[in-house]
């Protein structure tokens, strides 16, 4: 099968963007892709950072440090953007006005206000692919809990949680970057930066939260700056929204956490659903494995453990017997992503959406209000833009 080229221009050189040049190198590891991603220009304002990309890349073609020369390229289809949350609101509505696609990173601006300008630019684009990334889901015991649900074997539901821990911030001398500044990644703190992970799947299934509380935790107040002189911390650590979603029937809380200090957690992604009938479970502690349990009345209720091995929602040359990982996820997202772009649809899971984008901050903006004043608000929805 031809597979159709996708030109991809990559805004902001640094980790993530470092992972999609990987994932697009290797592209060879898919077997049945109907797209590839060919990186053709970089661009960031620290110029030591595209070097990586051209001494691996041959076929960068432009490197720049500002982003409306890689905008003006007419052999870019579409950007990969990754930069600080307050620079959404500016280039993801110049990426659409240039027609390219856009795959954004989350949390598609920095808050409510930045987010329904870009929505508005993304309504004035219908023509244009605009996704926003996050690959946690694309794990394939992720995948068997969507399944489940998916499939009915949940019944009424008694609780969802969904999770995303890290542990790096635990230590108090480690460096302030611009996650911990209010006016580069915006008051949300923690949950602006991993809330869309912990919401992409419960979003997608239609579990949308009535009403919000949230415990927002606060425990660095002061790290170093690269001078070593100690500055103000002043994002949220980690935040625990308890929320209620409301089905026929009845509702049930839906749990998320986004921990930045999280004792022993590395990167732990996790979702787990209870059910009268079913519950379910996944964690990236145990990539290779899910968790389930199917109940009937007087039954036993007895979990069980499956190995999963590789599964993945593209096919890849890798054999089952072996582990499904991040790098792995990273490309089966964008494999999504690029599935979309040649016209399939995503083998039925599409990267999250602007619409899911928007929904997710008016429930941060619920949270954030309702941790700050101590309540349990109601989540405002409703046209973004």
């Amino acid at each position: 099968m031809e597979q159709k080229v996708i030109r991809i221009g990559i805004i902001g050189c640094g980790l993530m963007g470092r992972e999609l040049a990987s994932a697009a190198a290797r592209w060879l590891h898919l077997t049945n892709a109907k797209a590839r991603p060919v990186i053709v220009a970089v661009c960031d304002t620290t110029p030591v950072l595209m070097d990586w990309f051209t001494t691996h890349l041959p076929s960068v073609v432009q490197t720049t440090t500002d982003y409306r020369e890689l905008l003006a390229n007419p052999e870019v289809d579409a950007v990969y953007c990754a930069v600080p949350h307050v620079l959404h609101a500016e280039i993801y509505p110049a990426i659409l006005a240039a027609g390219k696609h856009l795959f954004g990173e989350k949390p598609f601006g920095m808050d409510a206000e930045q987010n329904a300008t870009i929505s508005r630019a993304i309504a004035a684009r219908p023509d244009l692919l605009v996704r926003c990334s996050s690959e946690m889901p694309y794990y394939p015991g992720a995948q068997k809990v969507i399944d489940f649900v998916r499939q009915g074997h949940v019944g009424e539901i008694l609780e969802v949680e969904a999770a995303f821990l890290h542990s790096s911030d635990i230590n108090p001398m480690k460096p302030i970057n611009w996650k911990r500044q209010v006016a580069i990644n915006g008051e949300y703190g923690c949950m602006g930066d991993l809330g869309m992970h912990v919401l992409h799947v419960p979003l997608r299934l239609g579990w949308r939260p009535e009403s919000v509380g949230a415990s927002l935790v606060k425990r660095v107040t002061a790290r170093p700056d690269s001078t070593g002189q100690m500055v103000p911390c002043e994002t949220w650590d980690n935040a625990t929204i308890t929320s209620t979603v409301r089905q026929d029937g009845g509702g049930f809380p839906l749990v998320l956490k986004t921990w930045r200090i999280s004792p022993g957690d590395s990167n732990t992604w996790s979702i787990r659903v209870l059910g009268m009938r079913g519950s379910a479970f996944f964690t990236t502690r145990a990539p290779r494995q899910w968790q389930f349990m199917r109940y009937e009345a007087g039954g036993n209720q007895t979990w069980q453990t499956e190995d999963l091995g590789y599964q993945s929602l593209f096919p890849t040359i890798t054999g089952g017997i072996f582990e499904f990982g991040f790098t792995d996820a990273i490309q089966q997202m964008w494999a999504a992503f690029l599935d979309e772009l040649a016209g399939g649809d995503a083998n039925g899971f599409p990267c999250a959406t602007p619409a899911e984008a928007s929904t997710h901050h008016a429930i941060l903006t619920a949270a954030l209000h309702a941790g700050t004043t101590n309540q349990i608000l109601p989540v405002a929805y409703g046209d973004p833009t």
